[in-house]
């Protein structure tokens, strides 16, 4: 059962990842180039991550800087921060695209938090699907006699402290966020 207990152990930490690495892509005022991480830029005839094609950095704390490696490829990394849900319009200058990120007001950060709270919630429910999956796994096990009623108890057991370990971790992520946010 140790061996299960590492499978599901793992799903949730992967749910945990997930969960950091959407909190990632949310701003918080500050230029973080992982806002950029999902918009992808056609080139050569095929979507490319905009990490691939060109060199991003942070040289002033609301400003990124994209500096594409073939200039030619600024129109399109244009076109996909305009087409994105980032919100940003970039300037150009024929050679470097800066987004400056405006201060966030006082509503956008509430509704930042809201969003941070929805995803917090949406990966306790993941937890508790994985959980769900550990413990019909485990009844299926007792049915079957691979297992006596006291270790389907404990295996259970150490199902739910899994779960409640994990969620604790999501709440404080989640609350981390929701600080970030809303500190001006």
């Amino acid at each position: 059962m140790d061996e299960s207990l590492k499978i599901f152990e793992e799903k949730m930490e992967k749910t945990l990842d997930n969960l950091q690495e959407e909190f990632s892509a949310i701003r918080a005022g500050r230029a973080n180039p992982a806002v950029l991480n999902k918009i992808t830029v056609e080139y050569y005839g095929s979507p490319t991550p905009l990490q691939q094609v060109a060199n991003i950095s942070v040289p002033e704390a609301r400003i990124l800087q994209i500096q594409p490696w073939d200039r030619t490829l600024i129109k399109a990394i244009e076109k996909a921060i305009n087409t994105s849900d980032l919100g940003i319009h970039p300037n150009n200058d024929g050679n470097i695209i800066r987004l400056v990120f405006p201060e966030l007001t006082e509503e956008r950060r509430k509704s930042l938090a809201k969003d941070v709270k929805k995803k917090g919630e949406a990966a306790k429910v993941a937890l508790r699907n994985i959980r769900r999956d550990a413990n019909d796994k485990i009844k299926k096990a007792e049915k079957a006699g691979d297992f006596t009623e006291d270790d389907a108890k404990k295996a259970e057991n150490d199902i739910q402290k899994l779960t409640d370990k994990f969620s604790t971790r999501v709440d404080k992520e989640t609350e981390a966020k929701t600080k970030e946010i809303m500190t001006v």
